[in-house]
């Protein structure tokens, strides 16, 4: 079996390009992400300021354990949308996380969305071998765990007063996983919901 190696990488799809996170990428992520709510569930305050923006790349880019910030381009006007990563990896275990993700607004509820779970997923089960692919969200976000359950992905359970916020709001942690055996499933719904998501745009 190949090695379990997460390297930086882009996806191409239709909608959405994912590519390495550099700071040539910080205005426009500055712009993309101007609205607060936008961070409302995140582990970081909302960048104000580009500096802002570039002291949150840094750590991303600097975190003690292996990770993969990735950049997410909308395909249609080439501007950076928000971001993602894999982190958490266990090479040992073939398992990582994919979190930290954020859009700007005028991209939620588009296909750019759905379609970045599809890359992101299918770089992991179907190029990297993976054998967990796992998310968590904070309880009170009730739109991210709809749209991981609506996926396929599974509830796993509850981690109480799991992590504190940077606004010292002390989060439960919901976590949901997709194993190697649901990735088939799970790819037939995220690309029947982007036909769907894109139809409507």
């Amino acid at each position: 079996m190949q090695p379990f190696s997460v390297a930086p990488v882009t996806l191409e799809g239709e909608h959405a390009r994912l590519a390495p996170l550099t700071d040539e990428h910080a205005a426009a992520l500055l712009e993309a992400g101007r609205d607060p709510d936008v961070w409302r569930y995140m582990n970081s305050p909302p960048p104000r300021t580009v500096e802002d923006l570039r002291t949150w790349m840094a750590r991303a880019l600097a975190a003690g354990q292996p990770q993969v910030p990735l950049v997410i381009i909308h395909r249609g006007s080439g501007r950076p949308a928000g971001s993602t990563r894999y982190f958490d990896i266990r090479v040992e275990h073939r398992a990582l996380e994919i979190g930290h993700t954020w859009l700007g607004r005028e991209f939620q509820r588009t296909p750019v969305n759905t379609e970045c779970k599809l890359l992101l997923l299918r770089h992991a089960f179907e190029t990297l071998g993976a054998y967990r692919v796992q998310f968590k969200t904070d309880a009170r976000n009730g739109q991210s765990q709809r749209a991981l359950e609506r996926i396929g992905a599974v509830k796993e359970g509850v981690l109480r007063r799991h992590v504190v916020l940077w606004d010292g709001y002390v989060r439960d942690s919901v976590y949901y996983s997709v194993i190697d055996s649901d990735w088939p499933i799970v790819r037939g719904r995220l690309e029947g919901l982007l036909h769907r998501t894109a139809s409507r745009t």
